[in-house]
């Protein structure tokens, strides 16, 4: 705790008076993000930090597995966070974040290991649908990491599908005005990788390329009608 009464009294002592008036802004003007991030609570990965974000610039939820529960199976945090990012904050994109080395993960292919955890290992039934794919589309002679790793991309993939059954993203989906990513984030090598939707990859991202999960259904659905 000492560190953290520390590094509070250096935020209030050198670092808020230099960046008074950007929060007094912020509290007039109200929050703007541009994108809702669904990460996971695990303390290696910050959003903020991967993105060199400042305040009021995103809006992160992070929770074990970085998890969407189905709309249909749970109302609570991640939903409602979900559905305030879009409908009242109107973001433009929203990121499920992955990340290498998930203890979650972990806990989803080692069951054993959530015998005292009971709520966490109800919370990531949410994820089973990934580990089902690595079980039986995956070659059998995976090793350990190889699988820890594998079950953590295709868990991205899954959430994202999850996410998609939310009536509010389905509804900015067709109207054109939301973006879905997956990213993974590999903590030891600090390589950023997202999902390309078109060719069901994932792709280191670079600067002038970022690859989309999904993009809006708008445009699809003019062409057809």
């Amino acid at each position: 705790m000492n560190s953290l009464i520390q590094g509070i009294a250096a935020f209030q002592g050198h670092v808020f008076p230099g960046q008074r008036a950007m929060y007094q802004q912020l509290v007039r003007d109200g929050q703007h993000p541009s994108a809702l991030i669904i990460a996971c609570a695990d303390s290696r990965v910050s959003p903020e930090h991967i993105t060199q974000a400042g305040p009021g610039e995103l809006f992160v939820c992070r929770n074990a597995g970085n998890i969407v529960p189905p709309a249909s199976d749970v109302i609570g945090g991640v939903s409602s966070a979900i559905e305030y990012a879009v409908v009242a904050l109107q973001v433009r994109d929203i990121v499920v974040c992955g990340h290498s080395d998930c203890g979650a993960m972990h806990g989803l292919m080692h069951r054993d290991a959530l015998a005292r955890m009971p709520a966490v290992a109800a919370w990531l039934r949410h994820a089973e649908a990934a580990e089902r794919i690595v079980c039986e589309a995956y070659p059998e002679d995976l090793d350990g990491q190889a699988r820890h790793h594998a079950l953590a991309l295709e868990n991205v993939v899954v959430q994202l599908a999850n996410l998609r059954t939310h009536p509010s993203v389905a509804a900015a989906l067709a109207k054109g005005t939301l973006r879905l990513h997956g990213w993974f984030f590999e903590i030891e090598t600090g390589a950023l990788l997202a999902y390309d939707g078109a060719d069901g990859r994932f792709r280191p991202i670079a600067e002038a390329d970022m690859p989309v999960a999904q993009a809006s259904a708008a445009g699809n659905r003019r062409r057809a009608a």
